[in-house]
């Protein structure tokens, strides 16, 4: 049910933006205004995700991606209106396809987390092949749907289909009977959510990794999409259908791509497949644009879009695996407004070089440097590549049976060690370690002291926004930290365990 709602929903993105790329060709003609639409509907990610997925962590999933269908419905009926009574312009249409841009904003993080509850983590790579498989679907059906309403009955069409069938997905997601738990120690506060979600983003080297790869090959590739509209009407008898051909073989390419994913990735590990699918997408940019008829220029778009999927698949994949359930929204979101964010401004710069210097010296350029910067960052870059077990260990790292302090504030909690002096550096090695980890959780600071008196004498400090953000980290521990921490005991020469002194910072 939720993957036909999905595909449903992605279909009304592509007749959204098909209708309003063409729109746009005839309100303002010029390659400058044409790529901006590309823009507008993918920078509202880039602005919103992380407030969209912060709320995806900590309010029902269920009726927030319902919300989000309703909002898309709205912007819709709102623009078909404004067609009807003649009153579009090109920076209407701009606002416009912007506020739909906040519906999809909306939507996909709280999607992107839903996945990891529906299948368990073997099938979460194919879950998401199938969800490529449904995205690349509605980018065949919905410029089909898009171009036949055009040529036959008027764009306005396009918009009332829009908002009828984001209406019925609306309903349709009103029937999951999924049930939320309220947490036990409350709703996190937006701000502290989005800052643990950055933090926890940061903290990590694999993701870095994945969201320098995944903004590099969407800065690039998005200058075919963007100057697609453009590119259509150039070939001899351009118009309307040509655009919908060549998404459309773009959706097939993925699609075919997508159901040979587990083959590809027998095939090829990570790195060498982000680096050959942007390489064949780059290849294919230049094929389509230099094409002198739809005939060659559709094989172009097929490979086009079957290194598209391979790439967003690898790095998608990669992306879910570093996160744990209790941050995945708002890491999701992040690398959603990596991807988006990266495509809204690759638009504008392709469609400005495009304005000084063609349509096709500027595919070219993109192309060209696509290569070049992918190969850099794989180099210089590195992705650990190593999965870690994520899994939730609630219990397992006790929290404290103490009552709260009677005042507000920031609490410091010190762990002091004793540690062997001739294992001083391992031990600072493996700190660091614990520093992400800490930071991670949703720690505030962190830092280690070593007594200047007593050289077997360490503590490590921690600083924690509050006592009950002191309390959710211990809600938050994953195996892999488990396992963290039976390294850090292996270090302790003490009697008794490290000795845990935690303490209220006094405020004016």
């Amino acid at each position: 049910m939720l993957w036909l709602t999905w595909m449903a929903a992605n279909t009304t993105m592509w007749m959204n933006d098909v209708a309003a790329s063409w729109l746009m060709t005839s309100l303002g003609p010029t390659p400058l205004w044409v790529a901006l639409v590309q823009s507008a509907s993918t920078l509202p990610v880039f602005v919103l995700g992380l407030p969209s997925g912060a709320l995806a962590d900590i309010v029902d999933r269920r009726r927030y991606f319902m919300a989000t269908q309703f909002w898309v419905a709205t912007v819709a009926t709102i623009l078909c209106i404004v067609i009807l009574i003649g009153h579009l312009t090109a920076p209407l249409l701009l606002a416009l396809t912007f506020a739909n841009g906040v519906g999809l904003a909306m939507r996909w993080p709280v999607f992107s987390a839903i996945v990891p509850e529906i299948v368990s983590r073997p099938q979460l790579p194919q879950a998401l092949a199938l969800n490529g498989v449904a995205m690349n679907a509605s980018r065949i059906l919905g410029p089909l749907v898009a171009g036949a309403l055009i040529a036959s009955a008027g764009a306005q069409w396009v918009f009332v289909t829009n908002a009828v069938v984001s209406i019925i997905a609306g309903f349709t997601i009103m029937r999951w009977r999924r049930v939320h738990r309220e947490h036990p120690l409350g709703r996190e506060r937006l701000a502290s959510a989005m800052r643990v979600g950055m933090q926890y983003v940061w903290q990590s080297s694999r993701m870095r990794a994945i969201l320098l790869r995944i903004s590099l090959f969407f800065i690039h590739s998005t200058a075919l999409l963007a100057l697609l509209p453009l590119l259509a009407r150039a070939i001899p008898g351009g118009q309307a259908g040509t655009f919908t051909v060549l998404l459309a073989s773009m959706g097939a390419g993925a699609i075919a791509a997508a159901l040979s994913m587990p083959r590809i990735r027998g095939w090829m590990p990570p790195e060498r497949r982000i680096f050959a699918g942007t390489a064949i997408q780059s290849a294919s940019a230049v094929a389509v644009a230099f094409a002198p008829n739809i005939e060659l220029a559709v094989p172009g778009m097929l490979f086009s879009g079957a290194a598209w999927i391979t790439v967003a698949n690898s790095l998608s994949v990669s992306a879910q695996m570093a996160l744990p359930d209790w941050v995945r929204a708002r890491g999701m979101s992040i690398y959603q407004m990596a991807l988006m964010g990266s495509t809204a401004a690759g638009a504008a710069l392709w469609g400005q070089v495009a304005t000084w210097s063609g349509i096709h010296m500027a595919i070219t350029i993109a192309a060209g440097t696509s290569i070049v910067s992918m190969a850099l960052a794989q180099r210089f870059v590195i992705d650990p590549d190593t999965e870690e077990d994520l899994s939730p260990q609630r219990g397992e790292v006790k929290a404290p049976k103490m009552a709260p302090p009677h005042r507000p504030g920031r609490i410091q909690v010190n762990v002091e060690y004793r540690i062997d002096p001739a294992r001083r550096e391992d031990f600072i090695a493996l700190m660091e370690e614990s520093r992400r980890s800490r930071l991670q959780q949703g720690a505030l600071a962190w830092q280690l002291l070593h007594d200047l008196h007593d050289p077997a004498r360490f503590i490590e400090q921690i600083t924690d926004e509050s006592w009950t953000e002191h309390l959710r980290r211990f809600d938050r521990v994953t195996a892999a930290d488990v396992q963290l921490r039976e390294r850090r005991l292996s270090f302790h020469v003490g009697e008794g365990p490290p000795q845990v002194t935690r303490f209220v910072i006094e405020e004016d």
